[in-house]
């Protein structure tokens, strides 16, 4: 379901399920009668636009005989909105798996991801899910490629190779899966033949780095056998280390399978 709750008048009308059903609103735009609506702010406010084009959805296209302008997880309207998605990938089906995603972050990371997960084999339906919804999570929405503290205390910890004084600042979370510590930014240096010691915050500020290390350690890390076994615990406690931020993910999740069509 691509909505965990009820959106319309008088449902709860969280932000990101709004902001989700005005993304699938504008993308059934061409299945209304002339002349064609504007397009809806993807702002997840409802208000009377979005309530009317709720209804004009299910009136126009729909071709119900009224409408209460209340679509509910999992209702006919829903199942309506997701057929007249256009086929392939495309960054408004990735909005609507992350909807508090700002249009210039989604445009910044589209094209590099179509690019790493093709490169490292992120291709079934399951994998691409997760892997999506992982990500989602981990840089909120593409907001962050780099970990807000300072890293200080990562310093000294031998189990991610900080072994030189300022490791743990130098060496904290960037990507957007946030790569940390010494031994696994030389780890992924070594792979791609580039000096990332040198220069770390590389990983936050390239678009394509940030992307490609996070595609390395999905592979790296074994994450592709646990996506297929469709285990979103398990693949949270790999990148995570314990459960942070579960609901979210899984709320990710569900939205990306939605879109797919699982």
């Amino acid at each position: 379901m691509c909505i965990a709750t009820s959106v319309g008048r008088g449902g709860r009308n969280d932000l990101a399920d709004v902001a989700a059903i005005q993304i699938l609103l504008n993308l059934n735009r061409n299945r209304f009668p002339r002349p064609k609506p504007k397009a809806l702010d993807t702002d997840g406010r409802i208000g009377p636009n979005t309530l009317g084009r709720i209804e004009a959805f299910e009136t126009a296209v729909m071709q119900l005989l009224e409408s209460d302008a209340l679509i509910a997880p999992g209702d006919a309207t829903i199942t309506a909105l997701l057929a007249g998605l256009p086929a392939g990938p495309s960054r408004e089906k990735l909005a609507i798996v992350l909807p508090l995603a700002a249009a210039s972050k989604i445009a910044r990371y589209f094209e590099p991801l179509k690019a790493g997960m093709m490169k490292y084999g992120i291709t079934t339906p399951l994998q691409m899910t997760h892997y999506i919804a992982q990500l989602g999570h981990e840089s909120m929405s593409f907001l962050y490629t780099e970990e807000l503290a300072s890293g200080a205390a990562y310093e000294g910890r031998k189990d991610l190779g900080n072994k030189v004084a300022g490791d743990g600042q130098r060496f904290k979370g960037r990507g957007l899966i946030q790569l940390t510590g010494r031994a696994n930014y030389t780890a992924y240096s070594k792979f791609t033949g580039i000096d990332y010691l040198s220069d770390p915050t590389l990983l936050s500020t390239d678009p394509m780095v940030a992307v490609d290390v996070s595609c390395w350690f999905w592979k790296d890390r074994g994450l592709a056998t646990l996506a297929e076994r469709d285990d979103v615990k398990a693949v949270t406690k790999r990148i995570n280390g314990g459960y942070n931020g579960l609901d979210d993910r899984m709320q990710n999740l569900r939205r990306a399978k939605a879109v797919l069509g699982l």
